[in-house]
């Protein structure tokens, strides 16, 4: 196919259509349609193939854009699949929740006025298509090594893992302490912006390849980690990062008052009916909602919020709009579904006696850039000031909690609680036991979905070195 010179100018930067707020406050599924196969080739004709193509190098993992990209134009949708599948284990969650705006398609060189490619959903179709029309990962080139490798964490590091690690014929076994594969993508991420059934199709294809998932275990309660040791060539751990960062000011103990993780995780398990009862469900129906922190795991919290019925919900962010840290797409998503945002204000305290009441909150102006590069946000003298709420939600992050028995087994922590790993030796992410590699959040601290399947591929390929490959 001969492609247009001035596509890009001839044809604007269209994305799929998003339901109605009205509509799509009214349940938890996607609220973004899809391409077909016109719409996806027309887009990603706009595509100008740049010599040194940017948005490569700004995505974590390397994608091929210009070469998916080019396919897609062509109709070579199974060709697509395929080079996608080279550098990203996980295409379809990538091309879902990854932050574009601020990774491949901030970097598009029309993304300055002309409106970038629409890489992300371009993304999200090639495999979900491609999907449908029965294609699956060609695995006739594999040759069995007799190795297994055991993987604890059936999240985006660990499938990661497993799936680099069989297409090199190294039998991977994911043990998890969920009842589904995915850890956060799961049970942590709302359906309305990843759908479950998008992560069992993933199972579906991984299976496919091999790959063995053994659920609702816990490795250091359920199996002992020794086992592991013992009855696997090598180990990989992707455990991530499940414990909530808090901001160690008065009332965080206050009934009424939830950290993120639970608080979505509840909302999803019922959703997906893994529930015994509704008793574990933190229901915020009526509810003056105050989320604090402005980062994804925020935004969710907010969106989740306002389709479980809460009469406001409001946003609370120590920065500016333009120092938030959570994807633009998200914030937009959430203005537009009613939540009222708060920039420049830090909580202080939040009150009640038996039960919240309100936050108190104090302005702030932007300092100087701590160690991160960051403006320190500083408080403003006398400006304190209190929100009503009955229902806050604290969601500043997470940090790793890395179990005793680490130490049992000569896997080094560093003083945040990481893993240490070798990450530019001959085995990447092998941790100070030479058999154990580890990545993700749990080396990286808490993290996108994308810079967890990097890492988990990359620790892959250092265990396939390790073992002889």
């Amino acid at each position: 196919m001969s492609k247009h010179p001035l596509q890009f100018l001839e044809v604007p930067r269209r994305g799929p259509q998003k339901e109605e707020v009205e509509i799509r406050i009214k349940h938890y599924g996607e609220i973004y349609g899809s391409y077909d196969g016109a719409d996806a080739a027309s887009q990603a004709g706009r595509c100008l193939s740049c010599g040194n193509p940017y948005c490569e190098w700004k995505c974590p993992v390397h994608n091929y854009i210009p070469d998916w990209l080019r396919l897609v134009e062509e109709g070579k949708l199974f060709q697509a699949a395929e080079l996608s599948h080279q550098t990203n284990s996980l295409p379809e969650i990538c091309g879902r929740v990854c932050p574009q705006d601020r990774l491949c398609e901030g970097a598009c060189t029309l993304n300055d006025g002309l409106g970038a490619v629409s890489i992300g959903n371009i993304e999200k179709y090639i495999t979900d298509e491609a999907y449908k029309q029965g294609w699956r990962p060609d695995m006739s080139h594999v040759v069995e090594s007799g190795k297994r490798v055991g993987i604890v964490g059936a999240g985006p590091a660990g499938l990661a893992a497993a799936d680099v690690l069989a297409r090199n014929g190294i039998r991977a076994v994911v043990f998890d302490a969920y009842p589904e594969i995915g850890g956060l993508l799961t049970f942590g991420i709302p359906p309305f912006k990843l759908e479950k059934e998008v992560v069992q199709k993933r199972r579906s294809i991984l299976e496919g390849m091999g790959v063995e998932f053994v659920l609702n275990t816990r490795i250091g309660v359920d199996m002992s980690f020794e086992s592991l040791i013992e009855g696997f060539d090598a180990v990989f751990l992707g455990m991530g990062t499940y414990s909530s960062v808090s901001g160690g000011f008065v009332g965080e103990d206050l009934f009424g008052v939830h950290e993120a993780l639970p608080y979505l995780v509840s909302n999803v398990r019922r959703e997906m009916k893994l529930n015994n009862d509704d008793e574990s469900r933190i229901d915020l129906h009526g509810k003056h909602v105050v989320v604090l922190g402005g980062g994804d795991t925020g935004m969710d919290c907010n969106r989740t919020a306002i389709r479980q019925g809460a009469s406001s919900v409001t946003c609370a962010y120590r920065r500016d709009e333009v120092n938030m840290p959570g994807s633009r797409r998200e914030v937009a998503n959430s203005k537009e579904e009613g939540v009222l945002f708060l920039f420049n204000e830090q909580p202080v305290e939040i009150l009640g006696a038996d039960h919240v009441t309100g936050v108190k909150l104090a302005k702030t102006e932007l300092g100087e850039p701590g160690p991160d590069g960051r403006r320190r946000p500083e408080t403003v003298a006398g400006s304190e000031h209190v929100v009503p709420a009955d229902a806050v939600i604290i969601a500043f992050g997470f940090r790793p909690d890395p179990p005793e028995w680490f130490s049992d087994f000569d896997i080094a922590i560093a003083d945040n609680g990481r893993v240490r790993v070798d990450s530019i030796g001959e085995h990447p992410y092998q941790t100070t036991n030479p058999k154990v590699f580890a990545g993700g959040d749990m080396v990286r601290g808490s993290d996108l979905v994308v810079t967890a399947v990097f890492e988990g591929r990359e620790a892959a390929a250092g265990i396939t070195r390790y073992l002889g490959f």
